[in-house]
């Protein structure tokens, strides 16, 4: 590329101003003001005419759009942790770089998971809309009222043990819950013995036996579904499931039928299988009381994105400068 002409980079949705100012300076950036997602023609016709697209987990570029015949794309640097939203072999077959932001969002995904953690069991949702919607009149404390359930000595069974994973643990072992695990290998034995993290290689047989499961695995198409119609049946009447990772890891129609026959005792969750839509099962599922609903906001902090966007110019910046990005993603890493 020429030095003396800026790249075109286009991005997707609105970002910080501090972050969308810097891409000003540095790049020939386009920029989309007032936050609309991008249509699929859009993004195609980005394919296009930019050499570097930023899209966010919620653009999804497929191998139809990167392997258009007059694609201009060099870089896709993505504006979130997870890829599932591109189409990583394709790229890498048409020599399109990928990258992605992370590490900067454990923190902040590891507190909202906490969060929903100690908010299903303590009804605490439900709780407050009994204040602020005035649908119920509030007589008073009680003795036997709005009871929920005490989460020390509760076990928590977490899937995938990454770095968000180690960051619920920890949280969760403050708070007396005990921690155990499933992931594609065990961690190592020093994070083990920190965390007092039992780990299980069946999946199966973790599900059995938790109090809580807190769904913290990207979404591939290894983890499609991961939560089967068959592994939720393994879940007890009395556990809670929490999903901040994706709503594509648990098969939704068969939980929402699992809660409303009592046969699993109530979820805590942050994404959905179908985003942006929420089932009208779900959504009367929280209005009864059996589950807490959030707008996918697990990782919605200004610190947070920030630190995205700072990630996605050092990756653009690097690529351009011919060295390699810090968080290139391979075909292989997935």
């Amino acid at each position: 590329m020429s030095v003396k002409k800026k790249p075109l980079v286009v991005v997707t949705r609105k970002l910080p101003d501090s972050i969308e100012t810097r891409m000003r300076e540095l790049f020939d950036a386009r920029l989309n003001l007032d936050d609309a997602p991008m249509t699929p023609e859009q993004i195609a016709e980005a394919a296009r005419t930019a050499d570097v697209l930023v899209p966010t987990v919620t653009d999804m570029i497929r191998e139809d759009v990167i392997n258009q015949p007059d694609c201009k794309l060099k870089l896709i640097a993505n504006f979130g942790n997870g890829v599932d939203n591109i189409d990583v072999t394709a790229a890498h077959a048409r020599g399109i770089t990928v990258t992605n932001t992370p590490k900067v969002l454990t923190e902040d995904t590891a507190d909202m998971t906490m969060a929903l953690i100690l908010a299903v069991p303590r009804r605490m949702i439900e709780g407050a809309a009994i204040l602020t919607e005035g649908k119920q009149h509030w007589a008073g404390w009680s003795p036997t009222w709005m009871l929920g359930h005490r989460i020390g000595g509760k076990r928590l069974g977490i899937i995938g043990m990454g770095r968000i994973g180690q960051a619920v643990a920890r949280r969760a072992r403050a708070f007396g819950l005990q921690i155990h695990y499933h992931n594609r290998r065990p961690v190592a034995p020093v994070i083990a013995e920190e965390l007092g993290a039992t780990y299980w290689e069946s999946l199966d047989q973790m599900l059995a036996r938790m109090d809580i499961i807190s769904v913290n695995c990207p979404h591939t198409p290894a983890t499609y579904h991961l939560l089967s119609a068959r592994r939720l049946k393994l879940i007890r009447k009395e556990a809670y499931i929490v999903n901040t990772a994706r709503g594509e890891v648990i098969d939704e129609d068969t939980l929402i039928k699992l809660i409303e026959a009592g046969d699993v005792g109530g979820a805590g969750l942050d994404v959905y299988e179908h985003e942006p839509a929420v089932n009208p099962k779900l959504v009367r599922l929280a209005r009864a009381g059996k589950v807490t609903l959030l707008p996918h906001m697990g990782s919605a902090t200004i610190e947070g994105r920030v630190e995205m966007g700072e990630k996605v110019i050092i990756n653009i910046r690097t690529f351009l400068d011919a060295h390699k990005p810090p968080d290139r993603v391979l075909p292989s890493m997935l």
